[in-house]
């Protein structure tokens, strides 16, 4: 199948490649040129379309129309780490503009879409949310996230959240986890139902070859977790040189209720202790291009 992946660059883009390339005919779109990413070896020229900008949408259009793929899987999105994040136009143009654009470009080429969303489309209060529930998101991500979901018949949008690594910025959770030493604060009351972005690709694996009419809005979803517990974790996986202090400063729970997804696609997810393992094991495939990974390889 001919799979095109927007934003191949980001944590959940590259790990989608990783995931598809072996089985499939995958296709990447990047940022910047091709030097720039020669040195994670990762990607191919030839199945790497640089200079594609979220902000110019011919650019994406002419990639499409390039490779012709079947499926196009939109991991591009404007997140909350990003220092430009709370730039209101440029946050409604890709977060809520850029998936009806892509949805309305998949539908006239024949493609199927799949679109990312997030848990951020609610505000936190209650937690185990549904899809039916009101998205009551307060901040900008949220409600442009929110504006940009696409249920169309030949769209599929997840609303989930991910850990992972990342190739560039470095400011992930897990990134910045791996980069600390001696004594943090994890949060008990900060509840978090994510998946790795590892497991999400697997999951979007299955989806596109054995699901290829499904369409919708879907919660996929983990076994909540609050942080303290993951950061520990991960800490225990990765024998990290630290102390983690648990502390009961912040209180959110944004843990989605995945029972509709798991009945349609007949999924259960990993304990967080295996998702934990799994990236651990495949942490020297990231070491050579993540710093923080780096001591860890050493004897």
């Amino acid at each position: 199948m001919r799979i095109l992946i927007l934003g191949g660059d980001g944590m959940l883009g590259h790990h989608l490649l990783s995931e598809f390339e072996a089985t499939h005919d995958v296709a990447v779109t990047l940022r910047r040129p091709f030097r720039d990413y020669h040195c994670f070896g990762l990607f191919a020229p030839e199945r790497s379309f640089c200079g594609v900008d979220a902000r110019s949408f011919d650019t994406i259009a002419r990639a499409v129309d390039a490779f012709e793929p079947e499926v196009v899987i939109n991991a591009i999105g404007l997140v909350k780490q990003r220092d430009d994040a709370n730039d209101r136009l440029l946050a409604i143009e890709i977060n809520s503009m850029l998936p009806h654009r892509l949805a309305a470009l998949c539908r006239t080429r024949g493609a199927r879409l799949i679109h990312i969303s997030t848990d951020c489309v609610f505000s936190g209060r209650r937690g185990l949310y549904r899809e039916a529930d009101v998205a009551d998101a307060e901040d900008i991500y949220g409600r442009t996230k929110l504006l940009g979901e696409v249920c169309d018949p030949g769209c599929l949008t997840l609303r989930t959240s991910f850990i992972g690594y990342e190739l560039s910025r470095k400011r992930s959770l897990l990134e910045w986890l791996l980069a600390q030493r001696g004594q943090i604060r994890g949060f008990t009351r900060a509840v978090f139902s994510g998946l790795t972005a590892h497991e999400l690709s697997h999951v979007l694996r299955l989806i596109v070859e054995r699901h290829p009419s499904a369409s919708g809005l879907y919660h996929l979803a983990s076994r909540p977790i609050d942080k303290f517990r993951l950061l520990t974790l991960i800490k225990r996986s990765f024998g990290l040189p630290i102390e983690i202090i648990p502390d009961e400063g912040v209180a959110v729970d944004r843990s989605l209720d995945g029972s509709l997804f798991n009945e349609r696609f007949s999924y259960q997810s990993p304990s967080w202790e295996k998702m934990i393992a799994d990236l651990c094991h495949i942490q020297a495939d990231h070491s050579a291009v993540s710093p923080s990974l780096r001591y860890l390889r050493q004897p």
